[in-house]
């Protein structure tokens, strides 16, 4: 239709035809332009609209907020709570602030880059002050680009995450954190000072006395490179004694405030195995009489969930003894222990995984088993990660490689 300007030349304008919007569930039509110079370029404009719409690429209008749409997607997510509960974090703190209010129709690849840039230069009063590093950066992207995704085509035409410019892997890298390592002989040193009883009065050295009650479980992160969450939800009936081996089928994980054990999903469906000496099996062998002692103390307050390292008495001040210690204090006693070790201040109990995949690299073990036992996804991964701390092993090829071109003989 012929719409009349004061002042300036009429324009032509055209609606769309009555159709179904999936978006609000009703039939309706609404204005694709009213600023055409001539009929014929509004007619054109409606011919395109037909052909966009029966090809799929016309978007439900709607005007639904970014952030509405981001709490839908995440409240319908099939993924494990503690991945959830990540991203409903990072979702919270740093993508509603800044384009929540956005209508998730409005949202461009350029809107992105400018939310990237600005995480990546601003101070976070949830990072100390500092602005996010490259991978969390990258990780709010692809939060982004899932949610976004899942809009398409019944709200958004197409996914501007898709054509955004999130840090690159490289950036990454860059930005990678070189985390502390012991050596084979600080191990030792450590693992002889946590079993030394502490010699007060009321310590008798053996299974009753608190001050042992950690060093089983600081001795299997050391020898085995378990995860934190891995060593709370071993289960003596999954300890293969005579094998030598202990499978990894459940793990304690937190969640929010609170922390819960499930089922181990990271290694795929079936339960990870990996194979200890005897020594490390003589260490669950005193931890099981250690926990049978106190469930014999305890009584009907012992509740038995199977577990390696389940919550003891000592300080019982909740709950019943028996079910899963929380993460979060193991922590806490790891940092005091740190601390009277005089241990680098930074130095995590996951920096014990760390420690023993560089030692065993260090020490020429085969980079299969190695990469297996800590059931990572290829030795190129364990390689691509820890092979340049094989400082030995380089320098013998060095010594190698010169030999062999007689560069000994030069000067």
């Amino acid at each position: 239709m012929e719409i009349p300007r004061k002042g300036r030349p009429n324009t032509w304008g055209v609606r769309t035809p009555l159709h179904f919007n999936k978006a609000t569930g009703k039939r309706e039509r609404y204005w694709i332009g009213r600023e055409y110079k001539t009929k014929t370029e509004a007619e054109k404009a409606l011919r395109q609209w037909h052909t966009d719409h029966e090809a799929g690429k016309i978007a439900a209008r709607s005007d639904m907020k970014l952030g509405d749409w981001l709490d839908k997607w995440l409240s319908n997510l099939r993924k494990e709570g503690t991945t959830v509960a990540g991203y409903e974090t990072k979702i919270r703190l740093h993508i509603k602030p800044h384009i929540g209010s956005v209508k998730l129709c409005e949202v461009t690849d350029d809107a992105l880059d400018d939310l990237y840039r600005l995480l990546e230069t601003a101070p976070c009063p949830t990072n100390k002050g500092k602005p996010l590093g490259a991978k969390s950066v990258r990780h709010i992207h692809n939060i982004l680009s899932g949610a976004l995704g899942a809009a398409v085509p019944k709200l958004i035409p197409a996914n501007p995450a898709a054509t955004a410019h999130p840090p690159t892997a490289r950036e990454i890298r860059a930005q990678e954190q070189k985390y502390p390592t012991v050596d084979d002989g600080q191990t030792a040193r450590f693992l002889a000072t946590v079993w030394e009883p502490c010699g007060n009065r009321a310590c008798d050295g053996g299974l009753t006395h608190h001050c042992l009650r950690d060093a089983p479980l600081w001795t299997v992160y050391a020898a085995t490179g378990v995860r934190r969450s891995e060593a709370l939800g071993m289960k003596w009936s999954l300890v293969h004694w005579e094998e030598g081996a202990i499978e990894l089928g459940w793990v304690v994980v937190e969640e929010g405030n609170t922390y819960r054990l499930r089922k181990l999903t990271k290694d795929g469906d079936d339960n990870a195995l990996i194979y200890v000496d005897q020594s490390v099996m003589n260490v669950l062998k005193w931890q099981k009489e250690r926990q049978d002692a106190e469930r014999a103390r305890l009584g009907s307050a012992w509740v038995d969930h199977d577990l390696v390292f389940a919550r003891d008495g000592f300080k019982l001040y909740r709950g019943e003894a028996g079910g899963p210690q929380d993460p979060e204090k193991v922590s806490a006693r790891w940092r005091t222990l740190r601390t009277r070790l005089h241990l680098p201040e930074d130095f995590r109990i996951h920096d014990w995984r760390h420690s023993k995949v560089t030692n065993d690299l260090e020490a020429g073990e085969n980079p299969v088993e190695v990469s297996a036992n800590v059931r990572h996804h290829s030795p190129g991964y364990t390689m691509a990660r820890y092979g340049h701390s094989r400082k030995d092993g380089a320098r013998r090829l060095a010594a190698s490689g010169a030999g062999r071109l007689g560069l000994s003989s030069l000067v």
